[in-house]
Parts: structure tokens; C-alpha cells; sequence
């Protein structure tokens, strides 16, 4: 079986766990214990690791301007951060207990510490005045009792005071006085001076005596007051108090010099004995401080502000003398009521001063303590966020409350946040305080770069410099920093069997597209491309646009003979080599009819580079002419062979070298194509109007394309 001492040590070592547990932990320490004195293991009752205790950014947060406690680093354990004295403390306070919050800023938690400041016996008992004047008639009955001044030890239990002893002279003054001790309504002790033996002035007039108050502590401490009894003539009436006991209650905050009650004592007797003076008998340090009491009136006045968060009650007895030293006391009782005039407090314990705006919802940005001193409904906070901003408060633990996100964080529509948190309390008019959390959104790699337009195209006259500037793609990114970064690059593809990059490249930071090379119409007529912009992020994103390059012809191809060759011309003769082209020749009758055929079997045709559809189309109204003028053709030869000349003309005019030669200078036509401008023209030209056969076509023969002219 186990012992009372294990089950004592049981039960508390269980309870210091649950309180742990539940965020509460409980020491004790003796007051006087210099700076650095160990208090607690909070490591070890928390159950944190020493590298994750202090990883985590932990720090001991004490209400006031002290902090009494500190955490040390390396140890973890808790340590006195001043000397502490429980007396100056706490006043009329039986347990002492001091408290602070156990802040872990990685976790964003926090414990209750509460430490008990146990008394030690370092105050002896002391007397407000070292010396006491007493004035008591010679009629003064024996047994009649003088209550003395008492002691006073801040300390408490057995090293406050605890006992009264007299001292004098034992043959004479200790045969007159004895010392009587009366125990109080809260159970302190009053000593009183007994008068054993009547006095005789003529015997002594005056009497030396000690009182000497002793507490119980180990050793004890003593203090000693002198009391000097006067003996004087007969004064048969004390003073008597109105009321055996005054009570009052103010408001904190009342105006210095105020009038909070006044005491008044009656003396039967005349003259001198008649005389009544008020003094504080029993006052505490702080209360002498605050009140005031008029001698001669008994009014008891405000010397300093009264505040109800420092002491709300204060007892105090106040004693009536006359001129023979008959007395009498009275009790006073002043209550302070609490008013609203302390504004709530709002402390940061512990925040952030960014956020990625991908944080989850929930995320704990700031942890706040929200205090308020005055006491009921004035002490009641609410707190409050404004509703415009994705945050919302959480109660976390008494006055403890957390700031997290309510919602998804968008850096590109609100890059910073400026939180106001507004404590109001509940009193009327009510009070009110606002902290500001600065809050700026870090930004995520979110956003794809988006081209300004949805496709570019341009135009490049052929023959450029290589290097010319194409056109500019631009693109932009909504993210910031190096998530907003832009680079340019080209898309794969070929052109005429060359990769892209060999005809046109684009600048990675300014989007700039350049030819690489000069560009032939006839070769290449329309270049399309895709370029990718793409940004700085991690994983980077990226977007495509289309661009379509095309080629504009310009004048730059003479035209060229295709048909007949080169050699044909060369085989007719000087005439042929002499000109800048060839002349075909044909014989026609001299009887041929206007519209008849002069060119079948040679087409002189010029060709120059221009664009394949307008040649395509004069290929085609050349071949319809060309077949409309050999059926015509060949029913004038018919005709001619029947009859064996050509307009009245006999074939045999035209044998032989000379008729030939005779017939190219009287009939013949030089056909050419020009290109002198952006237009092309067939034109027919001939020497001798009236020699040369007519070229006009038949009335049923289409009319000539728009921008061929022909001057027959």
C-alpha cells in the first residue's frame, strides 16, 4: 500500500499534468529571491524539446510595465526577471499570485503561468510613530483601559505579528501599567495600557514605559514605540463618537479635495478637557496616501486620485482625544465603485507581417490580447474586424483571440492589408481602441501572360535588310516580381524546308520580331508563326499567339521571252539578232479579209514575274484567241489555194528569198509585252498602216482584258 505522502505527491504530479494539458501551468516561489532564480521547468511540463523550444520563438508576456519572469533559453526553465517583493505586491492580499502567458509564436499558442509568491519573514513588526504621548488624570480609575498604537508586519501567517510585551521601570511604572490584548473583529490584536494602581501626580508626574511587538518567525523580529505617560489633573468625561462606525460609498475618479465623510466626536467636559482632536489611529500605507483627515473638523478628504482597479475598499479607524487624553474610536469604511473609464486594451502577442495568397482558409495571421481593468459590464469587450476584408477573429483563449483568413487572398486585386481590430467595452457611453495589423500578400505564380491582341500580322516588302523590324508582340502578367517577368521565344516550324528560326528570330525580352534574311516574293510569298511568351515563375506559364508575315511584291523582274527559244530567232536571220526580242513571221495573201489569221504557228509571248493569277489568266485569253484564228485561217487558206492567189496577189509574187523578204517588209507586225508599270500592256505595232494587214478581231470575239491595250 502506498502512503499518504505517494498518494499526496501522486495527486499533484496528476495535477500539474491536466493543468499543462489545458493550457495552465501553476508554481511557487519565495519572495526576496534574486534575478534568475529558478521557478519552474516549463520545457519539461509542456513536454517541448529544447531545439524546438527555442526554433519556435518562445517568450513569457507579463501585464504592467515589470516582467517579473523570464524563460531561460538554454535550459527552459523559468526564471525571476527581478527581485520580488510580495509585501510591495500585494496589500492586504492573503495569497499572492503574479501572472503571465507562455507565448510559442511557430505554434500560435499560449499557456496560463501562474506563479504564488510565498511569504518569507523579511519585515519585523513597526510602529507608525517610535514615540506616544499619553495624558491621564490623577482621578483616573484603576482598571481602566488606554487602547496603545498598534504594530503593523506586511508579512503573513506565523511571520507576521504576533504577540505585545511592556517594559519599564518594574518598580515603579510596571507597578502602576500593565498591558492588556483585545483580538479584533478580523482577528488582530490591540493592545491597550491597564492602569493597575491609581497615580498619584505627587508622587510622579510622569511615567517611562516600552511596547515591544514580536512576530513568530525563526528568529523573530521585533519593533518597539516609547510611551511617556503625563499625569495631570482630574477629567472625569472622553470624547464619544456620533457613530461607532461610518460607511461611504464614491465613484473612482472623484475630484482631488473632495469631501467623502466627517466623523464627529462630543466631550462633556469644558475648557480643555473639552477640546477634541481627530487623528488616524489605524490607516494603511496606501490609504494615508490617498485620504486626508482634518484635525480640527474630522473630515476625511480626497488627497489622491482613488482608483477601483488598484484597491477597491479601504478600513481605517480614526481616534477622538480631548485635552486630558480620554479618547474614543470609530471605524470608517470607504467603498470605491468601478465607472467606465479605462478603454479597452488590444496587444499584438503575435503576428505576421506577410502572407502567400495561396494561404488555406484559416490560416492564424495574428494572435491579440484584449484587456480591460474596469470591472462588470465595463470590463466586457467585443471585438471586431471590418467586413470588407477577407479576415475574421476566433476566441482562442480567455482573453486571447486569433486573426485568421476567411477567405481565398488575391495579391492581384489587394496586394496589402491594413486590419483594424476594434475592442469596444460594454459601459455607457462605451469605450473603444483599434490596433492595426499591416498585412502585405506575397505572390504566387498564378497568371499566364496574355498577349494584348488575339493574332498580329504584317507586311514585309521583299528585298528587306536582313535584321529590319517585322512588328512587336507585346504581353503582359498580372503576378509581380519575377512571377511577372516576360520572355519571348518562337514556336517550331519550317519554311520551304528551313527551320523558321533561320528566317525570322524575336528579341526574348522586348517581344521584337526581325527577319534574319531578305525575302523573295517569287520565292516565298506568306510566312506564319507562333510566338510563346512565357513568364518567370516556378512552374513557369506560359501563352501562344499566331502571326502571320506577308511578302509584298515589288517591280523587280524584267520580262522574259519564253517562246519560241532563243534558237529559232537565231535561225530566221540578221533582222531577229538585231532586235531586243524576236520577230516571228507569217505570209499572209495579200487578199486575206480584215480578221483573218496572220499568226498560227509562232506565238511571240513575254513573260515577266509577276503574280501567278494574272498570268494564269492571260495564258487562258491567249489560248482562246489563238484557237478562234486558226479555224479562220485555215478557211481563207482554202480559199487561196482555190484560186491561186491572195487578194488579186499571184502566189508565185512570194517565191523564193526576195518574196520573203518583200513580204516581211510589207506585212508583218511586232508584238511585245511591257512592264513599266504596276499595269501590263500587249501592244501591236507596225510600220505602214496601209500595208499591213488588220489585226482587229472578229465583231463576235471577246473584248480585251481591263489594262491590255490594243491601238488596232
Amino acid at each position: 500500500r502506498w502512503g499518504r505522502r505517494q498518494r499526496v505527491l501522486l495527486w499533484g504530479v496528476l495535477l500539474a499534468a491536466w493543468e499543462a494539458a489545458w493550457g495552465q501551468l501553476r508554481y511557487s516561489v519565495p519572495e526576496e529571491m534574486p534575478k534568475g532564480s529558478f521557478v519552474g521547468d516549463v520545457a519539461k511540463d509542456l513536454g517541448l524539446q529544447l531545439p524546438a523550444l527555442r526554433d519556435s520563438g518562445v517568450r513569457v508576456v507579463s501585464e504592467g510595465r515589470m516582467q517579473y519572469f523570464s524563460l531561460h533559453g538554454k535550459t527552459g526553465h523559468l526564471v525571476t526577471g527581478e527581485r520580488i517583493d510580495r509585501e510591495n505586491l500585494c496589500q492586504l492580499v492573503e495569497k499572492c499570485v503574479l501572472r503571465c502567458e507562455l507565448i510559442v509564436e511557430g505554434e500560435m499558442q499560449v499557456y496560463r503561468v501562474e506563479v504564488e509568491i510565498t511569504d518569507i519573514n523579511d519585515n519585523a513588526p513597526a510602529f507608525r510613530e517610535a514615540e506616544n504621548d499619553l495624558t491621564l488624570s490623577e482621578m483616573t480609575a484603576p482598571g481602566s483601559r488606554f487602547p496603545l498604537a498598534e504594530a503593523h508586519d506586511p508579512d503573513l501567517g506565523r511571520n507576521s505579528l504576533q504577540s505585545y510585551e511592556l517594559s519599564g521601570d518594574e518598580h515603579f511604572s510596571l507597578a502602576h501599567f500593565s498591558l492588556a490584548v483585545q483580538a479584533g473583529p478580523g482577528g488582530d490584536q490591540r493592545p491597550e495600557l491597564v492602569l493597575a494602581k491609581a497615580l498619584d501626580r505627587e508622587e510622579a508626574a510622569f511615567h517611562e514605559l516600552v511596547l515591544r511587538a514580536s512576530d513568530g518567525g525563526d528568529p523573530a523580529r521585533t519593533g518597539t514605540a516609547r510611551i511617556r505617560v503625563t499625569v495631570l489633573d482630574t477629567n472625569d468625561n472622553a470624547p464619544v463618537f456620533s457613530q461607532a462606525e461610518y460607511k461611504v460609498s464614491v465613484p473612482e475618479g472623484v475630484p482631488v479635495g473632495s469631501t467623502l465623510v466627517t466623523v464627529m466626536a462630543t466631550d462633556e467636559d469644558e475648557g480643555l478637557n473639552g477640546d477634541v482632536k481627530y487623528s488616524f489611529h489605524k490607516i494603511s500605507e496606501r490609504a494615508s496616501e490617498l485620504l486626508h483627515l482634518n484635525t480640527e473638523t474630522g473630515e476625511i478628504t480626497v488627497k489622491n486620485d482613488l482608483d477601483f482597479e488598484e484597491i477597491s475598499s479601504h478600513e481605517l479607524e480614526v481616534k477622538a482625544r480631548d485635552g486630558g487624553e480620554l479618547s474614543d474610536m470609530a471605524k470608517i469604511v470607504i467603498t470605491v465603485t468601478d465607472v467606465n473609464d479605462n478603454v479597452p486594451k488590444v496587444s499584438m502577442r503575435s503576428a505576421l507581417n506577410e502572407i502567400s495568397e495561396d494561404a488555406p482558409t484559416g490560416t492564424v495571421v495574428a494572435l491579440l490580447h484584449v484587456q480591460d481593468r474596469d470591472s462588470g459590464a465595463n470590463g466586457e469587450v467585443r471585438c471586431t474586424l471590418d467586413s470588407s476584408v477577407p479576415f475574421r477573429l476566433e476566441k482562442s483563449f480567455e482573453d486571447y483571440y486569433r486573426v485568421v483568413t476567411a477567405n481565398e487572398l488575391d495579391r492581384e486585386k489587394v496586394s496589402e492589408y491594413n486590419v483594424t481590430v476594434r475592442a469596444t467595452d460594454g459601459g455607457s457611453p462605451p469605450l473603444q481602441s483599434s490596433a492595426v495589423l499591416a498585412l502585405r500578400v506575397l505572390d504566387v505564380n498564378d497568371n499566364a501572360p496574355v498577349f494584348a491582341q488575339e493574332r498580329y500580322s504584317a507586311r514585309l516588302s521583299e528585298n528587306n535588310a536582313a535584321g529590319a523590324l517585322v512588328l512587336r508582340v507585346r504581353a503582359t502578367d498580372a503576378d509581380w516580381g519575377q512571377n511577372a517577368r516576360v520572355r519571348y521565344r518562337l514556336g517550331e516550324g519550317r519554311v520551304r524546308g528551313a527551320p523558321l528560326s533561320s528566317y525570322v528570330s524575336v528579341q526574348a525580352d522586348t517581344g521584337a520580331l526581325y527577319a534574319l534574311r531578305s525575302f523573295d516574293y517569287e520565292e516565298v510569298r506568306e510566312v506564319g508563326l507562333w510566338v510563346r511568351a512565357e513568364d518567370g515563375g516556378e512552374p513557369a506559364l506560359s501563352s501562344n499567339v499566331s502571326v502571320r508575315l506577308l511578302i509584298v511584291d515589288e517591280n523587280d523582274n524584267a520580262p522574259q521571252v519564253l517562246y519560241p527559244p532563243p534558237s529559232a530567232a537565231a535561225a530566221l536571220g540578221p533582222r531577229a539578232a538585231a532586235g531586243a526580242g524576236w520577230a516571228g513571221v507569217e505570209l499572209a495573201p495579200r487578199s486575206s479579209e480584215p480578221g483573218a489569221l496572220v499568226l498560227t504557228r509562232w506565238l511571240v509571248l513575254a513573260v515577266a514575274a509577276v503574280s501567278c493569277l494574272f498570268l494564269a489568266f492571260l495564258l487562258l485569253l491567249l489560248a482562246l484567241r489563238l484557237r478562234r484564228c486558226q479555224r479562220s485561217r485555215q478557211q481563207q487558206l482554202l480559199q487561196a489555194d482555190a484560186s491561186g492567189a491572195l487578194r488579186g496577189v499571184p502566189a508565185t509574187h512570194f517565191v523564193g528569198i526576195d518574196g520573203v523578204r518583200a513580204f516581211l517588209h510589207s506585212y508583218s507586225h511586232d508584238v511585245s509585252l511591257t512592264a513599266d508599270s504596276r499595269k501590263s500592256h500587249l501592244r501591236f505595232s507596225g510600220g505602214s498602216c496601209c500595208d499591213t494587214l488588220p489585226a482587229r478581231p472578229p465583231p463576235d470575239e471577246p473584248a480585251p482584258l481591263l489594262g491590255i491595250e490594243d491601238p488596232a
